[in-house]
């Protein structure tokens, strides 16, 4: 069996160029980053902005586990799938952070048949995205701390600074840190904390933002600091949003690549929906439905984090109204959810199977919340028996969901027809009812409690004192009507990782609240998540190597 990156070096790629004709891109319309890779212009956006939209269609997952899910392999083989039997489809994906690649993981290239390519690049350097997200954060620190040192006419509080440094590489060491030791001239002494690039309220902004004008707004928003009378500090009035608007200048734009079968695919925007919202940027999903007749999205995560975010979040903020939803699980991760070792999987059991199901049914009537009509797809292992996938489909079928097997992984589009054609005609047959789960006029506690109860089950949601307080003064500020943002482990519907299948009744425990005002929301951070991952005992770094003619191994 072939790994999946030797699979994608084998890929018979198109030049960007001749990808983009399928979608009537002219030469003039891209900006090359090589052969393979580049940015569409300013000047598409102008000539396509009037056209009427295609079909959006959102892949999400149930709750991630160590058996694999395969949401990005599902939405890049239903793309292929769609170009497939005719349709003019499109791909819409968020780039990968090089944290988890070098971490706990490989990248979010999808896998098998169904990748997007050139995958090294993808998974590594891309077109330096990240890296402009990194340097326009930096840049607002060196500022800030910069203009403590000359005087602080802001007389701002260096105890009340909010504004994090970050990098694109899990690092614990970086969490809580001291600077300015040393000489007077060497800067106030503070404690400071660095976050991974991808937790960034830039990289939020770069995602949610619609154009230039609209990035500018944003950044100029952010809060940094809040002064010695409460008052708070903005990018803004740190005169910083001219320069770090000149670093994401090009980061702003999408990014277009392709799958293994040459559908157009458009890669941009942050990934991380246990901190951020998970989604491909505003401005590629836009320019993807101008585009092409389908465009298929995804969102980070399961269903609990990714889907809410970019139905709550996204779709509030940039105005999309999804066609269909498509929820991806596998048989192995049903058993795992009902109680059998990662190792034992393989075999029969449809008592662990019918234990674990719970788990799928949850966000089944999740996305049944929000009006959108769902097609549920297994993606199929020879380990799976007949008596398993029955189950599942009769299941499904039996709470209104469309229900297709997928074999993309295996055979690539071809093993994604079935799906395609039953979210074609779910799209054709059934309305989508789109709407949000709470409104903005409910307050942020209504909010955290109303995606708690409703979405995870919680039966009580815990708020200390001091958040409390953190939530009133962010009230008072007139931040109160923004969307919420909750940052929850992926792994379980409740802030317990270790909680499977379907909890009811849980406490969740919020143990801080604080505003992005550039991007646009409230984040609550439930239980023990972190906005800066560590490397866990043995790094996927380990196994990553480069041989004497530049191949890389290792990397997925």
């Amino acid at each position: 069996m072939k790994s999946d990156i030797e699979i994608a070096r084998e890929a018979n790629m198109l030049p960007v160029q001749t990808v983009a004709e399928k979608l009537d891109i002219t030469a003039d319309e891209l900006d090359l980053y090589g052969k393979y890779k580049a940015k569409l212009t300013d000047e598409l956006w102008e000539r396509i902005k009037d056209r009427p939209d295609g079909k959006l269609v959102l892949v999400t997952a149930i709750n991630p586990t160590p058996a694999g899910e395969g949401k990005t392999t599902t939405t890049v083989g239903l793309g292929q799938a769609m170009d497939k039997i005719g349709k003019k489809a499109i791909i819409a994906l968020r780039e990968p952070s090089l944290g988890p690649c070098f971490g706990l993981k490989g990248g979010a290239a999808g896998g098998g048949y169904a990748q997007v390519v050139p995958m090294d690049d993808l998974n590594l350097h891309f077109t330096g995205d990240f890296h402009a997200i990194t340097s326009a954060n930096n840049l607002l620190a060196a500022m800030l701390d910069n203009h403590i040192q000359q005087g602080n006419k802001l007389n701002i509080d260096p105890k009340q600074i909010v504004w994090k440094r970050c990098v694109d590489m899990n690092d614990r060491v970086l969490r809580n840190i001291t600077v300015g030791l040393g000489r007077k001239v060497d800067g106030v002494t503070r404690e400071d904390h660095f976050i991974i690039t991808v937790a960034s309220e830039i990289m939020a902004i770069l995602c949610l933002a619609d154009n230039m004008k609209d990035l500018k707004e944003r950044l100029g928003r952010i809060i940094v600091a809040y002064t010695y009378e409460g008052k708070p500090v903005t990018a803004k009035e740190i005169k910083a949003v001219g320069a770090m608007s000149a670093l994401l200048k090009d980061a702003i734009r999408p990014n277009m690549i392709q799958t293994l079968e040459n559908t157009p695919a458009l890669v941009h925007g942050g990934p991380f929906a246990n901190i951020a919202h998970g989604c491909n940027s505003v401005r590629a999903t836009k320019t993807a439905l101008k585009l092409a007749d389908y465009t298929i999205t995804e969102a980070g995560f399961g269903a609990d984090l990714g889907a809410e975010k970019f139905l709550d979040i996204k779709c509030r903020m940039a105005d999309l109204k999804p066609d269909a939803v498509v929820l991806v699980a596998t048989v192995r991760a049903l058993k795992y959810n009902g109680g059998v070792k990662k190792e034992d999987l393989s075999e029969e059991n449809l008592d662990a199977l019918k234990a674990g199901i719970v788990n799928l049914e949850k966000h089944i009537e999740n996305i049944a919340k929000f009006g959108v009509p769902c097609v549920v797809t297994l993606n199929q292992f020879v380990t799976d028996s007949e008596a398993e996938l029955a189950y599942v489909k009769e299941f499904c079928e039996a709470r209104g969901c469309e229900f297709a097997l997928s074999k993309v992984w295996e055979k690539g589009g071809e093993g994604g027809i079935e799906l395609a054609q039953k979210v074609i005609a779910t799209i054709e047959n059934k309305e989508s009812n789109f709407h949000y789960l709470y409104e903005n006029d409910l307050s942020i506690v209504e909010k955290i409690e109303t995606i708690a109860k409703e979405i995870y089950g919680a039966g009580e949601v815990i708020i200390e004192p001091a958040v409390k307080q953190q939530i009133a003064r962010i009230e008072s500020l007139g931040f109160g009507s923004m969307p919420v943002c909750m940052a929850k482990n992926q792994y379980s519907l409740s802030d317990d990782k270790t909680i499977l299948g379907r909890p009811e009744g849980f406490p969740i425990h919020i143990r801080d609240v604080y505003v992005s005002a550039g991007a646009g929301f409230v984040v609550a951070i439930t239980g023990t998540i972190m906005t800066m991952p560590g490397l866990p005992k043995v790094p996927a770094a380990e196994g990553i190597d480069v041989n004497d003619d530049g191949q890389i191994t290792g990397l997925f």
